[in-house]
């Protein structure tokens, strides 16, 4: 499949198909131009976090949606031995974000033997990366965290209208994070194969319901856009003009791209999902989601202005048995979900970094983290 390369600069919401282009101010530089600046962090011993590199590469035939590297590229996060020592995480040339901070490539503490496995999908447009604020923070109350760039669709290379746009893939890819994270030579015999979740933001959110449900509906979805648009998430962006048009000549011209699109990507290894400010509600017919058994939790801002809360993060929770449901009140909207910015990001990166008066982006990080924590904990006894 020949494909088209599709290339944004600004926003991570992609309001059709994808719903969400994040933080492109991190696109370009590859994994090994990581860097990192020693920087003095509190906190005792016990709470130090390291991280990695890996590079899963499924068996093939993969769809690689189009994408230059045939390999999916993920960032862990994991509990560190407390002599390590944490430093902050920089990319060169590229400042916009706080990456937090971590010891790279430190050992695990001997103890406890195994430990639960969290997989973390990002954004339309995002990266692993994106989500350090959540990955870390599960690191530290006793997590392995595993964010995976997924392909044709991260920030790290071209972007392609099948990463945009078959994203039901996505939950493949994390699929095969699980499988290649149980084989890896350093924390195969370290996670615990009975403890298992995924969290996911955005589209990620989508990819939350997709791996825990039966069956989606992409051309269920593309004609509730053609005979019933609802709050606008049908149209294409400003930033993104011909999505939609492209989406409809890819499955015109190839409709194979499509055969798989209502299958189900249900991987019985995950034990519970946690999805932050979910997109696509469409997607899922209610029958689908009237299925999912196993345990749902949904976070997102009352004011987000990017992906409806109405069609995706309420719709999923009505639907889903025993969902649970946090809105948070006010003027908390859809990027207060990406990591924090530097000065620099505010200044030249205003959409993505200016949150709504009176919020705090730590601390919405800090409280939503901490819902994840407790819920997997709840989840994965």
């Amino acid at each position: 499949m020949r494909s088209q390369r599709i290339r944004s600069t600004t926003t991570d919401c992609l309001r059709a198909l994808g719903q969400s282009i994040v933080i492109l101010a991190l696109a370009g530089p590859a994994f090994s131009q990581f860097q990192a600046k020693p920087r003095e962090k509190a906190g005792s011993p016990s709470d130090k976090i390291g991280m990695m590199f890996r590079r899963f590469i499924p068996t093939e035939p993969y769809d690689w949606r189009g994408a230059q590297t045939h390999a999916l590229t993920t960032v862990i996060w994991y509990p560190a031995e407390p002599s390590a020592r944490e430093q902050a995480v920089e990319i060169p040339g590229f400042n916009f974000f706080e990456l937090g901070t971590a010891a790279r490539n430190a050992k695990m503490p001997p103890a406890p033997a195994r430990f639960p496995l969290i997989v973390i999908s990002h954004g339309t447009g995002g990266s692993g990366l994106s989500m350090a604020w959540l990955g870390e923070a599960l690191a530290k109350q006793g997590y392995i965290a595993a964010a995976v760039n997924h392909p044709g669709n991260n920030a790290t290379e071209p972007y392609t209208v099948e990463g945009f746009s078959l994203r039901w893939e996505r939950a493949r890819d994390l699929s095969e994070v699980i499988t290649g994270a149980l084989a890896d030579s350093e924390f195969g015999s370290r996670i615990d194969p009975n403890r298992i979740a995924a969290a996911g933001f955005s589209l990620g959110g989508y990819t939350m319901i997709e791996i825990a449900c039966e069956v989606s509906d992409a051309q269920g979805f593309v004609h509730s856009c053609d005979t019933n648009p609802i709050d606008g998430i049908s149209a294409s962006p400003a930033e993104f003009p011909t999505l939609i048009e492209d989406f409809r000549k890819l499955i015109r011209e190839h409709p194979e791209a499509l055969r798989r699109s209502g299958g189900s990507y249900r991987d019985s290894r995950i034990r519970s999902v946690f999805a932050v400010a979910p997109a696509l509600g469409l997607a899922f017919p209610a029958s689908a989601l009237r299925k999912i058994s196993i345990p749902v939790e949904i976070v997102a801002g009352e004011s987000d202005q990017n992906i409806p809360i109405a069609s995706s993060a309420k719709y999923f929770a009505a639907e889903i048995p025993g969902a649970q449901l946090h809105i948070f009140p006010g003027n908390v909207g859809h990027y207060v979900f990406l990591d924090s910015c530097t000065e620099a990001g505010r200044k030249n990166a205003p959409v993505l970094c200016v949150d709504g008066k009176g919020i705090d982006r730590n601390l919405v990080h800090r409280e939503t983290a901490q819902m994840a924590s407790e819920f997997f904990r709840s989840t994965l006894k």
